[in-house]
């Protein structure tokens, strides 16, 4: 074979070659940040308590607050947040719709359309920057979820960025999501992932393979926080209220 014939095909296999080692590794590669690389890269998380975040530096960090919960049983409920959240006018604010549902769950269109309906007036309040769910789907209740999210992607306002939350156990091994129509998916990395408390922080167990879980993750203030945070975007969770958590829990810790 003359050199020339050689050298092309020499170059074809190496090409070829690094294409499949690519493909193959690129669950270790973090997906690009998208809409919500426009966010503070730190997000407080304001559950269901009263909490005053008036004094927060607003270019630094993000607000995402517990808006209402719907419980799905044989119907869909509401239940708006009672406590009141303080943050300054020019806070970047998440509202987050949190999911229950019932031993009587019924997960059919109908279901799915009323909590579709609700979360919607979350994402539709004027001014916020991005929209969370919160839903610690079982295995049976996925498809639910997937045509919840589907839906909901479908009918908020353009352009509005969706982001939920996911067991760090979603985004190791199980791995079910990675074609939601959701901006990312916020690994849990604290109690709220119960396997999670035998195990360290950096944990191989909890190895982050599902490429929406690469650029975020959760942590709260009361447990260690994993390593090589400096590419991520961080939520915290305040285990004692940010009126306690801030900034003495939280000094020093991030990136």
């Amino acid at each position: 074979m003359p050199g020339s014939a050689l050298l092309r095909k020499g170059a074809a296999i190496a090409l070829a070659l690094l294409s499949l080692a690519v493909c193959v590794r690129s669950d270790t590669v973090a997906r690009p940040w998208g809409r919500v690389a426009e966010l503070p890269r730190t997000t407080l998380w304001a559950w269901e308590r009263r909490e005053d975040l008036h004094a927060i530096d607003t270019r630094r960090f993000a607000v995402a607050y517990l808006d209402q919960t719907l419980t799905i049983d044989t119907t869909v409920r509401s239940l708006p947040r009672r406590n009141p959240v303080v943050f300054p006018a020019s806070a970047t604010r998440i509202p987050v719709v949190r999911i229950e549902t019932t031993r009587f769950a019924r997960l059919d269109q109908e279901s799915q359309d009323e909590a579709v309906g609700q979360i919607l007036h979350s994402a539709r309040e004027p001014g916020i920057a991005a929209l969370q769910i919160d839903f610690d789907a079982t295995r049976s209740e996925r498809v639910f979820y997937r045509g919840l999210l589907s839906q909901l992607h479908q009918e908020m306002p353009p352009g509005l960025p969706l982001s939920i939350t996911a067991l760090a156990s979603w985004c190791s091994r199980d791995r079910w999501m990675h074609d939601l129509p959701v901006d990312e998916a916020v690994p849990m990395m604290f109690r709220m992932e119960p396997d999670r408390r035998r195990a360290p922080p950096d944990s191989r167990d909890f190895d982050i393979r599902e490429p929406l879980c690469k650029s975020s993750v959760g942590v709260s203030t009361a447990e260690p926080w994993p390593s090589h945070l400096e590419e991520k975007r961080v939520y915290i969770f305040s285990d004692n209220g940010w009126q306690q958590d801030w900034p003495a829990n939280i000094q020093g810790k991030l990136p």
